[in-house]
């Protein structure tokens, strides 16, 4: 599976999935350099697990945590401290796999955030939101974990951050149809969180907040420049954030309308 380590400290690949046989093979041949590929798994029926191991993975089983919940459970079951994650439509570019290398020869940082590239409608977005898309996944896991976001998870971290040159890439969607479904799904669960939290939103926040990210996004970051799949992608994310708005209200609204 991995090249020797020479003097760089091991790694951890470490991937959740569930019914990603159509994606993860690129993933798992991008990591191939990792002294461990750990895949854990929240009950995929399809040849997910079957690709895993054939690319020498170690497979766990967790029942599905959050996506927060879950890549810190996957965290903790790696062999080594130093974690490398990555979704199951990602894969680690050459020019990252040299950094990743590099970087753990010697490291005076305990995490490290890298620009992720997203494939969106077959081109490679260069602007907007779809790139740089700064991610933070090369941590040591002793200073950092997983928040307990259902939703746009991220790491924390208290200790240095160092940018890795080279791309995470990222194959953002597997047809429009598939894509607006997930998000839907994400919208919900950040609607959901927010409610939770004792947050409000307003008809005002519901109509200023996708006008401001299309103004940011489209003109400011340059996502016109990515030409029609730029302004797609940036339709749809000014679309998620009226959505995500909207449910709230619709929460709130629901909640104040229960009898006592």
């Amino acid at each position: 599976m991995a090249e020797p380590s020479g003097t760089r400290l091991p790694v951890s690949a470490v991937i959740i999935t569930r019914n990603a046989a159509s994606c993860i093979e690129p993933c798992l041949q991008s990591v191939s350099f990792a002294d461990e590929i750990l895949v854990v798994d929240s009950g995929s029926t399809d040849a997910t697990l079957e690709i895993a191991r054939r690319h020498g993975a170690r497979v766990l089983h967790q029942d599905w945590l959050g996506y927060g919940g879950q890549k810190e459970f996957a965290t903790r079951q790696a062999k080594h401290d130093w974690v490398l994650s990555l979704d199951a439509d990602e894969r680690v570019s050459d020019e990252l796999r040299e950094s990743i290398r590099e970087a753990l020869a010697a490291p005076n940082f305990q995490a490290c955030r890298m620009a992720r590239r997203n494939r969106f409608m077959g081109r490679w977005l260069r602007h907007g939101e779809g790139y740089p898309d700064w991610s933070l996944r090369l941590y040591h896991r002793g200073h950092a974990r997983w928040s307990d976001d259902p939703v746009h998870e991220k790491v924390e971290t208290g200790g240095k951050i160092i940018t890795l040159p080279g791309d995470l890439l990222h194959e953002s969607e597997q047809g429009i149809a598939d894509y607006l479904e997930k998000q839907n799904r994400y919208t919900t669960l950040q609607a959901e969180a927010m409610h939770r939290a004792g947050r409000h939103a307003n008809p005002l926040k519901l109509l200023l907040s996708p006008v401001f990210r299309f103004i940011k996004f489209y003109f400011v970051r340059l996502g016109f420049l990515d030409g029609v799949p730029g302004l797609v992608h940036i339709s749809i994310g000014c679309f998620n954030s009226w959505c995500k708005y909207a449910k709230l209200i619709d929460l709130r609204r629901r909640e104040n309308r229960k009898p006592d």
